[in-house]
């Protein structure tokens, strides 16, 4: 054949076409055929897949359940279980991001108080030492009092406090490192602000013995002998029977018997608070 035959556009054309459609076939091939099932089909297979514990085909399946069927009351399910599956999966990233979408486009649906519920609980299961940052902890409590805030007589209400007196504890712990760091270093005064956070924001805590005493050390340290004393009076009154009281008293008084103060003793405050 002639070189200028070949270069017809006819001959080209047609050409292109044949290439186009062998390019199809192969890529038909290739990626699986689309088939429609019906939504009732779909869920109860994502559910099968969840019971097994086979979270990622699991999690493909409801969201093929959304897919296809989105404007059913199948698929609103099906986007809070996808959010649930991640979770079970360990990817709270992607279960907060599905339960942010959730509660953005179903917030009068029946199951929103535990679709908030499970975001704070996703934020939760992140916290970690309280060595490192604590932005999660701050985003869980933050999660788990809107739970008692907008649903104060749900199912959830209750686990979300006390999940809320653990990470405020967890808090408390966190700034009661860095005052320990501080006064190591003798920066008292940073010291004594870590740890009346400690006693103003996080005051039903197991923390607060040790702030209050911590304070006493602070203040004896900077020579505010009355300050410290105002604080052990404080501490004495609250906790008398405490490791914590009967240290501040040893620093203040240096060996005077706890069980009978002097009478114009700092001590003798917390007594007449007392009794």
């Amino acid at each position: 054949m002639r070189v200028t035959e070949f270069l017809n556009p006819r001959r080209l054309l047609a050409l292109g076409l044949v290439l186009v459609s062998l390019g199809l076939a192969a890529c038909s091939e290739d990626d699986p055929e689309y088939i429609e099932r019906p939504v009732e089909e779909l869920y109860n297979e994502a559910m099968d897949m969840l019971e097994v514990r086979n979270f990622e085909a699991a999690i493909l399946a409801f969201e093929e359940v959304d897919r296809q069927h989105p404007y059913s009351v199948w698929a609103t399910k099906a986007q809070l279980m996808s959010a649930y599956v991640n979770y079970r999966a360990d990817k709270y990233d992607e279960a907060i991001i599905a339960l942010d979408r959730f509660i953005d486009l179903h917030p009068g649906n029946r199951d929103i108080a535990y679709a908030y519920y499970l975001r704070a609980i996703a934020y939760y299961e992140q916290i970690v030492d309280v060595g490192r940052d604590q932005k999660i902890t701050r985003l869980a409590l933050d999660g788990l009092r809107d739970v008692v805030r907008r649903f104060p007589n749900s199912e959830y209400a209750r686990d979300a406090n006390l999940k809320i007196d653990l990470t405020q504890d967890h808090l408390a712990g966190k700034e009661m490192s860095i005052g320990r760091f501080y006064q190591r270093r003798e920066e008292h005064v940073a010291a004594i602000n870590r740890f009346k956070t400690v006693i103003q924001q996080y005051d039903t805590t197991t923390h607060v013995p040790e702030a209050l005493h911590r304070l006493v050390e602070s203040y004896v340290a900077l020579g505010i002998r009355p300050e410290a004393e105002r604080t052990a009076s404080v501490l004495g009154y609250n906790f008398p029977g405490s490791d914590w009281y009967a240290n501040s008293y040893a620093l203040l008084e240096g060996g005077r018997n706890l069980d009978a103060p002097d009478e114009d003793s700092w001590l003798s405050w917390t007594w007449s608070w007392i009794f």
